[in-house]
């Protein structure tokens, strides 16, 4: 019996905020897998390792985690005003299938640093010294990024001394522009607040209802309080994660809230869109450890946030997750902004599980509808490894 040889692909391994992905160029992935479908699904599995029932993904380039289990597809833009498309694909650890609905805002940091150092930008719009500007068409959800990308003799600066909570080490600071981040897809504005209102009650069937917040701004979010969930907001992940009773209540939440928000049209269909909405938990200010065991003192942060993840507590805090956070935050009477503190700001500094995290956002209300300008926030990106990937031909 014969068996198809490995084909390889050319490939990089970045990180990304904290997140890490593998990234491929448009032109580079096999001409079957250059356009979405089958096909192109069934080899981001291969390379990241999925489906895995171990959930450990030890046969594939992924970390068995939901930030570890990322793709990223880049080409040159065709649009005007744009450098790059820019592609994003959570793959599933245990299950068959990409989901290609929402951003990872960690990832967008790398996403200008890899165009620059691929080619993908007009040398013209590089500086050899300084900050080189890449426009970003988010495909994914049809939103704009502007990346602020520092650049040293001609090259992508990676190192510096700019920390990152949940990052070990410092690097080089990418500061990203979101702008109008509640937009339709054309560009037209969508509706930040899906329901109308910034506070509704949910019905959870088998667990409870609860005031939420429910947001289309970076990436859907449903806000709770975490009080009416019984936890005080300091958790860290194995309070959680530890608890399968716990994440089934927080799945269920999360499935009747995507259906509260018209994100899917049956309740079933919440399981094959797990990236999108989050769900996150917010309180106000308090003390605590965070996970590498540095303190986080209560006057250091405006409110409290922890965010669940493709069925798991972040072990951060998502970028797209925390430009709903930053959004919610300005605008007076959410449940962000109340655990906050009330009243409109331009920023807010949030605790998540390991450590702190500040984002700032352009709110204002026009004809009785709030609307946000961009939100802005800095990350940091690095290359891990570069090459190829092979996966089997028969994929």
């Amino acid at each position: 019996m014969s068996h198809a040889p490995q084909i390889r692909i050319p490939a990089t391994y970045l990180r990304g905020g904290t997140s890490k992905g593998v990234f491929f160029r448009l032109d580079d992935l096999p001409e079957a897998a250059r356009q979405p479908g089958p096909a192109r699904d069934g080899l981001l599995l291969r390379v990241i390792g999925s489906p895995d029932p171990y959930e450990k993904q030890i046969d594939g380039m992924g970390g068995a985690t939901s930030s570890t289990s990322k793709t990223v597809i880049l080409s040159k833009s065709s649009r005007p005003g744009y450098d790059v498309d820019y592609l994003f694909g959570q793959v599933s650890i245990d299950k068959p299938f990409v989901d290609w609905s929402g951003n990872c805002g960690n990832l967008s940091a790398a996403v200008g640093p890899f165009a620059i150092s691929s080619g993908l930008l007009d040398p013209a719009r590089v500086p050899r010294n300084g900050v080189a500007v890449v426009r970003i068409w988010q495909a994914n959800i049809g939103k704009t990024i502007i990346a602020h990308v520092p650049m040293t003799d001609g090259e992508v600066q990676e190192t510096g001394e700019f920390e990152l909570d949940g990052v070990t080490f410092p690097a080089a600071e990418v500061q990203l522009e979101f702008l109008d981040p509640a937009a339709d897809e054309d560009g037209a504005g969508g509706s930040m607040f899906p329901t109308g209102h910034l506070v509704d009650a949910l019905d959870v069937p088998g667990v409870g209802i609860f005031d939420v917040t429910m947001i289309n701004a970076g990436i859907p979010t449903i806000f709770l309080k975490a009080a009416d969930l019984g936890y005080s907001g300091t958790e860290l992940q194995g309070a959680i994660n530890s608890d399968p009773e716990a994440l089934r209540r927080f799945e269920l939440i999360r499935a009747h809230g995507a259906l509260r928000m018209g994100l899917i049209e049956q309740l079933e269909q919440a399981a094959t869109r797990q990236h999108t909405p989050k769900v996150a938990i917010v309180a106000p200010p308090a003390a605590y450890l965070s996970s590498s065991g540095k303190p986080v003192v209560a006057e250091d942060i405006d409110v409290l946030v922890r965010a669940m993840s493709m069925g798991k507590l972040h072990h951060a805090m998502m970028g797209t997750a925390a430009v709903a956070i930053g959004t919610a935050a300005a605008i007076p009477g959410t449940l962000v902004n109340l655990a906050a503190g009330g009243g409109k700001r331009g920023s807010v500094r949030f605790g998540h599980p390991s450590g702190t995290l500040r984002v700032g956002a352009e709110a204002v209300e026009q004809g009785g509808e709030w609307k946000v300008v961009k939100a802005v926030m800095s990350r940091s990106a690095r290359v891990l490894m570069e090459g190829w990937v092979r996966v089997p031909g028969s994929v």
